[in-house]
């Protein structure tokens, strides 16, 4: 029986799919692609809108993900619909690492680049930046192969899912690397919002979690391999002697493991390990990327607002991202502080609360995950590359094949698909 995505990963967003495809090979996925007038790919179903939505689902499930060590060693090719945690488990045979994770790690490769997801870390750019190539089938059923260098290629490692369906993806890779990680608990506001920078740059990859409550809550800190000793206490957060779970109160079985323990990379840098049930599972999901010079008074502001959606907040999270220069991702050009919110699963609630936050957002440039909740049309106009990627499209997919109605609005700001 043919297996028809329902609802994604948290039950939160419910598709509209009548069908479900599964191709065998890539020259299958290239004849449904060129004799389909409509069709989405669906990967891990972490996305919490309808920017994967669609009539006809067409799932990578049964093709090979065929890991290749590729450029003396340098680089990694995989199947796209891959996840990080199988790639994790194939660059560890080889001692090979990619440079960054992002919290979960059960997310597809061409999924997470489509929306520019990320990690943390003030040097680590989002994880379509290790996107060395690309193989994606067009509108019109062709396989077509990018590079690094090529014209196009700024353009399509975070392709939103309107150019093609990546069938695979080469990535950059390094040497296998460690990490440990200690919780700081007990952070206060007044001591985040004037310590912000220093806070963010106190290990490879930080992470701050907050409830909006009296205090701003805990500091992650994931460092690779030093001689430096960790400190007691981080501008008044006192460091953890148990294993913590990022939203206070939950069991911290399936939390990647603290305590200074150093381990590889791929079972620190995620926040979850990969074989438990990632995150909490019943939440809605919304990101805003803020220009990092502007990170504490946009927290300051939104703290000043916070009775209005601070209830429906199960936990958020604030991270750092490197500059890019991939045309459609929130950090071109700019390195982003990055505020997450994981809601209760209550949708018309979360909208109304999201619209405040957007609201008190304007003036600081922000953008939102191109994979989660928000509420504003358009959002494409505020990417300067916006004509560039449009006339890409047009070429790669002229009759829309791979667009909905919501990409249309979101993106281009048009009903029209």
């Amino acid at each position: 029986m043919t297996r028809i995505p329902t609802t994604n990963w948290a039950a939160s967003f419910h598709y509209r799919f009548r069908d479900c495809l599964y191709p065998s090979s890539v020259d299958a996925v290239c004849e449904i692609v060129a004799r389909s007038p409509k069709i989405k790919a669906v990967g891990s179903g972490h996305s919490f809108n309808a920017i994967a939505d669609g009539e006809v689902a067409l799932s990578l499930a049964e093709l090979p993900i065929n890991p290749v060590i590729e450029g003396d060693g340098t680089q990694v090719s995989v199947g796209g619909h891959c996840t990080y945690g199988e790639l994790a488990l194939f660059l560890h045979r080889n001692h090979l690492a990619v440079h960054n994770l992002a919290s979960l790690p059960h997310i597809s490769i061409a999924g997470a680049i489509a929306t520019a997801t990320h990690g943390s870390g003030n040097r680590n750019g989002n994880l379509a930046t290790a996107v060395s190539g690309l193989e994606i089938v067009s509108g019109d059923g062709r396989l077509i192969k990018v590079v690094r260098g090529d014209a196009d290629f700024p353009g399509m490692a975070v392709h939103l899912g309107v150019l093609g369906i990546v069938t695979r993806v080469t990535l950059d890779v390094q040497p296998e690397f460690q990490v440990a990680q200690y919780v700081y608990e007990g952070l206060a506001w007044d001591k985040l919002l004037a310590n912000l920078d220093e806070i963010m740059a106190a290990g490879y990859s930080v992470s701050v979690f907050t409830q909006w409550g009296q205090q701003a809550g805990s500091i992650w800190v994931k460092r690779t391999a030093s001689a430096d000793e960790w400190p007691t206490a981080i501008h008044g957060a006192a460091r953890a002697m148990v294993n913590r779970h990022p939203i206070s109160g939950l069991d911290a079985q399936n939390s990647t493991e603290q305590l200074g323990q150093p381990g590889r990379w791929s079972d620190r840098l995620p926040h979850f390990k990969m074989g438990f049930t990632p995150s909490n599972g019943e939440e809605i999901q919304s990101e805003f990327h803020i220009p990092r010079e502007y990170g504490a008074a946009a927290v300051d502001t939104l703290l000043a607002i916070r009775e209005r959606f601070a209830h429906l907040v199960q936990v958020a999270e604030f991270r750092t991202v490197a500059a890019d220069e991939l045309w459609l991702s929130p950090q071109y050009h700019r390195d982003t502080l990055s505020i997450h919110f994981t809601w209760v699963r209550n949708q018309e609630a979360v909208n109304a609360a999201v619209e405040h936050i957007e609201q008190a957002l304007l003036p600081f440039a922000a953008l939102p995950h191109w994979g989660k909740v928000f509420t504003g049309r358009h959002i494409g106009a505020k990417y300067e590359k916006l004509p560039e990627f449009a006339r890409l499209r047009d070429r790669m997919d002229p009759e829309r094949t791979f667009s909905n109605p919501w990409l249309e609005n979101a993106i281009f700001g048009s009903s029209a698909n």
